[in-house]
């Protein structure tokens, strides 16, 4: 038997806490909400820094569940990692086995929707301490407990690619349950052996578009929104990340449905690996986001009064920001506050969107995240981040207007972040429109960055998505007070424009790299722009 915790990695696994009779499991209660706060989408964690098993033929797994006031404890088995794009998640191929309300649940995905496709329940009466084992034969899976057998089923070929990742999640009305054991084998001609996560500094050569924005009479720094699933998983979208880009910005895991699910009950481990990727690897972290109306907790939606609402977003902050304190660079302290209604820009809200915050606080709640983020991190940058703001209209001119009244009450705010979302033609900015925005914020004092870039076209339009994206890189790299140019993810294979109304999701021709990690028309128009800037330095 090998054993799977002893001297493996469980500390950077969300919501566990190794101790001397096993691993802590917390109840995480962690969901993705739809864009309206609606639906819920379970996103229990994957260890994905601890053991892995890789395997041929028949193996056993054998674990040891101890459930405390009323918790139900589950196991998950991964044959394929999830994928969480964009504050959505792929289920693929695995299974869950663990002990609800005294019998076994076993459920199974076969990666063709986020439901189980088989959900069984076997036996009855087991108690608070539960042996559970797997045994992977060929296409069946043996489950047994308690040393029984109390269920046997095809296991449509989820471990079809011989690996196994690991995840644990707590349900019910306790709080949580320990891992007291977990242990493998192999099975008559089996083979089995156990890999540990793969190391996260790249090798890198010095002519990447890092290498070409840092060699800029301005250096800027070239950033991409990253996740760490893929991270930890896919060594291409590791090797690019690490060699291509100087900065990240976490897609995910610092958005409060992620790393606050519970009131008080806090999930920093998948931010923390980005934090130590980076440093790894001499990237820079843009933290995103601590204040927004989207990617919430239910908890946080739920009626309270002004002030406790207000407490819920200071709290929040300082929790955060004070955790991520010296170890990032910048921070998205309040994300999107303009509306998209048109009523709002005439009604007296000076186009400031009225979601839950403001109900609350008014326009303050801005003044009062950006102060309190200032008290938590004093030493980050801080930016308020939007989209549609590239362009000429109302949106702007509030956005603007509205930055001159932070200025005048003393918002420490440092900068703003232009997303650069290009979904239809209806969204393609003139590059010079974006320039005369850069100008503006440089009379208040503020920075600018190119925060989310992606450019969504049809295929053959290759040559339009190049263009966008060094029109915009351009105009970084020449106004001085823009400091970052990013884009949101940077390969097509996990972009956050895929169709998920298919199962699995259509990929989205959005990123400078397809789907392949082949580099695209926009990779080479972006080093092209880097080579031709005048702040190019000569030899």
């Amino acid at each position: 038997m090998t054993d799977l915790i002893e001297g493996r990695d469980w500390a950077h696994f969300a919501g566990a806490k190794p101790t001397r009779s096993g691993v802590r499991i917390t109840r995480l209660d962690r969901r993705i909400t739809r864009q309206d706060g609606s639906g819920g989408q379970p996103n229990p964690p994957v260890n994905l820094r601890g053991p892995r098993l890789v395997f041929r033929g028949d193996i056993r797994i054998e674990a040891r569940l101890t459930r405390l006031d009323g918790t139900d404890a589950y196991l998950h088995l991964y044959g394929e990692t999830p994928v969480v794009y964009d504050e959505w998640r792929q289920e693929r191929r695995g299974v869950r086995i663990g002990v609800a309300g005294g019998r076994v649940r076993f459920d199974r995905w076969d990666g063709e929707s986020d439901k189980p496709a088989v959900t069984r329940t076997f036996g009855e009466g087991f108690g608070e301490d539960v042996r559970l084992a797997v045994e992977v034969r060929g296409n069946r899976l043996v489950l047994e407990a308690d040393g029984t057998v109390v269920g046997n089923v095809a296991g449509r070929d989820v471990f079809g690619d011989g690996r196994i990742w690991f995840g644990a999640d707590a349900q019910g009305s306790g709080d949580g349950w320990t891992l007291r054991g977990l242990r493998a084998m192999p099975l008559g001609r089996g083979r089995l052996s156990v890999r540990d996560a793969p190391g996260l500094k790249v090798p890198r050569s010095t002519d990447a578009l890092r290498d070409l924005a840092a060699d800029l009479r301005r250096p800027i720094r070239l950033g991409t929104a990253l996740a760490v699933g893929p991270l930890l998983t896919d060594s291409a979208y590791r090797r690019t990340a690490g060699e291509e880009f100087s900065m990240l910005t976490p897609e995910n895991d610092f958005k409060p449905q992620f790393v606050q699910p519970r009131r008080g009950v806090f999930a920093f481990e998948e931010g923390d690996t980005l934090v130590d990727f980076a440093e790894a690897n001499g990237m820079q972290v843009h933290a995103h986001t601590l204040v927004w109306f989207e990617a919430l907790p239910a908890w946080m939606r739920v009626e309270m009064t002004h002030e406790d609402r207000r407490r819920v977003m200071t709290d929040h902050i300082r929790a955060v920001a004070g955790h991520f304190r010296g170890k990032v660079a910048e921070w998205d302290v309040v994300n999107e506050p303009m509306s998209d209604e048109d009523e709002d820009y005439t009604n007296g809200n000076l186009g400031v969107r009225p979601h839950l915050w403001f109900e609350a606080m008014g326009e303050q709640y801005i003044d009062i995240a950006f102060r309190t983020a200032r008290e938590a991190d004093p030493h980050a940058v801080l930016y308020l981040n939007e989209y549609g703001v590239e362009e000429d209209g109302p949106r702007w001119d509030a956005l603007y207007a509205m930055l001159i009244r932070l200025r005048q009450r003393g918002v420490p705010i440092d900068g703003v972040g232009f997303q650069n979302h290009e979904y239809t033609a209806a969204d393609r900015t003139d590059p010079e429109v974006f320039r005369r925005k850069v100008r503006a914020l440089t009379g208040l004092g503020l920075k600018a960055r190119v925060s989310e870039m992606d450019v969504l076209v049809d295929d053959g339009e290759e040559d339009v998505q190049a263009r966008q994206f060094a029109g915009k890189l351009a105009v970084c790299t020449e106004e001085p007070n823009c400091t970052s140019f990013s884009t949101w993810g940077f390969t097509d294979r996990y972009g956050s424009t895929a169709d998920i109304r298919t199962y699995p999701p259509s990929p989205g021709n959005a990123l400078p790299w397809d789907t392949a990690y082949e580099a695209k028309p926009a990779y080479w128009a972006l080093r092209d722009a880097l080579d031709r800037s005048p702040q190019r330095t000569t030899a």
